[in-house]
C-alpha cells in the first residue's frame, strides 16, 4: 500500500447494533469479530496507520465498553480516541461530534463492518486532487447497486423502491469516502441523529458535487451477517494458512470432505505447495469458550508437548474456523482394515498405545483446565449426564423406543460413576479415542479432534479405544494391547495394577454407555445412518464388559444388567452373558 502525501485522519463507525449478525453481537460488538484471531476494528486501524492516516476517532454504541476494554489492551502505531455516543447519532451525526478532531483537514470514514484491500492512501490522494467536497469509494457489487455514477460523480441515490433508468450505471458504495470539513457545514448539531446519505442527497439537489473513485481487482467483503461473516473469514483464512505453511498465499481449491457424526464441517484446502485441512465449527454462540477455544489451545499444547497431532496453522475461535496440517485420508479404522497382515495391525497399535500414553502423561503436564469448553474434567456428572443418562434417554427410550421407568438405574449410575473415579488412574484424556479419530500418515498414528480432552482416568481412552465397535477387536487381541497399555504405564510410575484393571473395567463400561447414546442419537436425530451397523457390536461389548466389571469389582448391577438385557432382546444381539443368579 502508498502512502498519502500527508499525515490526515480518519472516523471509525463502530456503534451500530449489528441487528443482522443476532444472536452472536448480544455479547461481542461487530467491530469485534475477528480474523484470524485479530479485530476487523484493528485491521482497519492497521490498515490505516500504514496508508498514512495520522490517528482515527472511533465511535462506539452498542457494548461499547467492550470496545474501550478491548482498545485500552492495544498498542495502536497511530493514536486513537473513542468516541461513545449514549445516543446513537448516524454517520452524520458522528462526523459533526467530532470535527474538532479532524482540523482543517480533510478526513476519510470508513465502516468497521468491512475487510478490503482497497488502497486507502491512494484513496485519499485522489480526493486531494480534484475539487469535490467528497468523494465516496465505489465498486461493482450487484446486491449492493443502488447509486449513479457518471464522469466519475455520484449522480444519484436510488432507495430499494425507486424505479431506476434501464441505462443508468449503478455502483455499491463500499463504505469508504474522504470529506471535506466544508461537509461539515451542512449537517445539524452537534448530538443530532442525520443519515450521511440525507446530507449527500442535499448537497446534490444544491449544485454541489460528489467525486466517485471506482475500484476495481479488489477484495470487499462486508460481515454483516453470519453467512458473509463466516464466509469473508474462511477466505481471508485460507490465504494466510496456505501461506504460513508453504510461503504462498495462493489457494487453488477448496473442496469438501464427507461429515463425520458432528456438525463441524470439513474442508480440503489445495494450494501449489501442499495442502491443508480446514474445519468450520460455527460461530461461538456465547460469551464463553467455545469449542473451538478447547480445540485451539488443547491442540497447540499437545504438539508443543512432542504428541502426535496435527500442527494447526491456523485459528479464530470466534469464527470456529482452524487450518491444521493434512495427515491424509487413511484412518486407523481403515488401515486395520485393509491390512493383510495381523502383525501389522499390532504394530499399529503398539504405536497408538505409546502416544496414548504420552498424551495422558506428558499431556497433562501443564494442561489448564481453563482450556475445557464442557467440564474441566471426567467427573461424576459427566458419567451420569452424558453418558450413563445418555444412553438411557437417546438409545433406550428414543432409538429402541423401550420403556425404562420399571427399572431402577439411577442407583446404579451413580454407583457406577463412584466406582469409575474411585479406581481411576489420574491424567489427561482424549474422550472419544476411536478409531475414527486416529489417522496413519507414513505408518505412524496421529490424534485428531483433541477438543474434549480434560483430566480423568486414563483408563478411560484406552477402554475407547479397545472396545471401539468401529474396529471390533477380539477379546484375546484386547487382553494383549491391555497388558502393554499396563506396562507401559507402570514402567512410567506407580500403579497399583488391582485397581488399574477395575478402574478399566468401569470405564470399559461407561464407554459403552456413552457410544450407543450416540449411535441412538446420530441415527434417530440427525438421521446418519451410516452408524446403525455400528449398533450390535456396540451391544455385544456392553453386555460382556458389564459382566466383566461385575466379576473383576466384586460389585452387582442387576439394573443396568437387566436394561442390557432389555437391549438385547430388542435387537436379538447374542453374545457370550448370563446374568448372575
Amino acid at each position: 500500500m502508498t502512502r498519502s502525501p500527508r499525515p490526515w485522519k480518519a472516523l471509525v463507525l463502530a456503534a451500530g447494533f449489528g441487528t443482522r449478525l443476532l444472536p452472536y453481537t448480544r455479547y461481542v460488538p461487530k467491530p469485534l469479530f475477528t480474523i484470524a484471531e485479530e479485530a476487523v476494528l484493528d485491521i482497519i486501524i492497521r490498515r490505516l496507520a500504514e496508508a498514512g492516516c495520522g490517528g482515527a476517532v472511533v465511535n462506539t454504541h452498542h457494548l461499547h465498553e467492550r470496545i474501550e476494554r478491548h482498545c485500552a489492551g492495544r498498542s495502536y502505531e497511530i493514536p486513537v480516541r473513542l468516541s461513545y455516543e449514549p445516543e446513537i447519532l448516524g454517520t452524520g451525526g458522528a462526523m459533526k461530534n467530532n470535527a474538532g478532531f479532524f482540523g482543517d483537514a480533510a478526513f476519510l470514514v470508513v465502516n468497521s463492518d468491512i475487510v478490503t484491500d482497497i488502497d486507502l492512501a491512494a484513496v485519499y490522494r485522489f480526493h486531494l486532487e480534484h475539487a469535490h467536497a467528497v468523494t465516496m469509494v465505489m465498486h461493482d457489487c450487484d446486491r449492493f447497486n443502488s447509486v449513479a455514477v457518471e464522469d466519475n460523480r455520484v449522480v444519484r441515490f436510488y432507495r430499494a423502491a425507486d424505479e431506476r433508468p434501464a441505462d443508468a450505471c449503478l455502483m455499491a458504495f463500499t463504505g469508504i469516502h474522504v470529506v471535506s470539513p466544508r461537509v461539515l457545514d451542512n449537517i445539524p448539531g452537534p448530538g443530532v441523529n442525520v443519515d450521511i446519505i440525507d446530507i449527500y442527497k442535499q448537497m446534490l439537489e444544491r449544485g454541489q458535487t460528489i467525486g466517485a473513485m471506482i475500484v476495481t481487482g479488489h477484495q470487499w467483503q462486508d460481515i454483516g451477517t453470519p453467512d458473509a461473516y463466516r464466509a469473508v473469514a474462511f477466505r481471508e483464512m485460507a490465504r494466510r494458512a496456505a501461506g504460513i505453511a508453504f510461503g504462498d498465499e495462493t489457494v487453488t481449491a477448496v473442496e469438501p470432505i464427507a461429515p463425520d457424526g458432528s456438525d463441524t464441517c470439513w474442508f480440503r484446502i489445495t494450494a501449489p505447495r501442499g495442502s491443508l485441512i480446514a474445519c468450520q465449527r460455527g460461530i461461538r454462540p456465547t460469551d464463553a469458550a467455545g469449542e473451538a477455544d478447547a480445540f485451539t489451545h488443547i491442540n497447540r499444547h499437545l504438539f508443543d508437548k512432542g504428541i502426535a497431532v496435527p500442527r494447526l496453522w491456523l485459528s479464530d475461535p470466534l469464527a470456529g474456523i482452524s487450518f491444521l496440517e493434512d495427515l491424509g485420508d487413511v484412518s486407523l479404522q481403515a488401515a486395520v482394515r485393509s491390512a493383510a497382515d495381523p502383525a501389522e495391525v499390532s504394530r499399529l497399535y503398539r504405536l497408538v498405545i505409546e502416544q496414548l500414553l504420552a498424551l495422558a502423561l506428558d499431556g497433562a503436564d501443564g494442561f489448564d483446565d481453563a482450556w475445557t469448553y464442557q467440564t474441566p474434567a471426567y467427573d461424576r456428572e459427566v458419567i451420569i449426564e452424558r453418558e450413563c443418562r445418555y444412553f438411557e434417554k437417546e438409545f433406550m427410550n428414543g432409538y429402541l423406543g423401550l420403556d425404562t421407568g420399571g427399572l431402577n438405574l439411577e442407583p446404579e449410575y451413580r454407583s457406577l460413576a463412584d466406582l469409575t473415579l474411585d479406581f481411576a488412574v489420574a491424567g489427561l484424556v482424549h474422550r472419544d479415542m476411536q478409531s475414527r479419530n486416529i489417522m496413519i500418515r507414513d505408518g505412524q498414528p496421529y490424534f485428531i479432534d483433541v477438543q474434549g480432552a480434560r483430566r480423568g482416568p486414563v483408563q478411560y481412552d484406552l477402554a475407547a479405544l479397545l472396545i471401539d465397535p468401529y474396529v471390533n477387536l477380539s477379546t484375546d487381541v484386547q487382553t494383549r494391547l491391555l497388558e502393554e497399555y499396563e506396562a507401559g504405564l507402570t514402567a512410567r510410575q506407580t500403579v497399583d495394577r488391582d485397581m488399574f484393571r477395575k478402574g478399566y473395567a468401569c470405564c470399559a463400561v461407561t464407554r459403552n454407555l456413552q457410544a450407543l447414546g450416540a449411535f441412538g442419537f446420530l441415527t434417530r436425530e440427525k438421521g446418519k445412518k451410516q452408524f446403525e451397523p455400528h449398533i450390535p457390536a456396540a451391544v455385544a461389548s456392553l453386555v460382556r464388559n458389564l459382566s466383566a466389571m461385575e466379576t473383576i469389582t466384586e460389585r452387582r448391577f442387576p439394573e443396568l444388567t437387566a436394561a442390557a438385557v432389555r437391549v438385547q432382546e430388542a435387537l436379538g444381539v447374542r453374545a457370550a452373558f448370563r446374568p448372575p443368579s
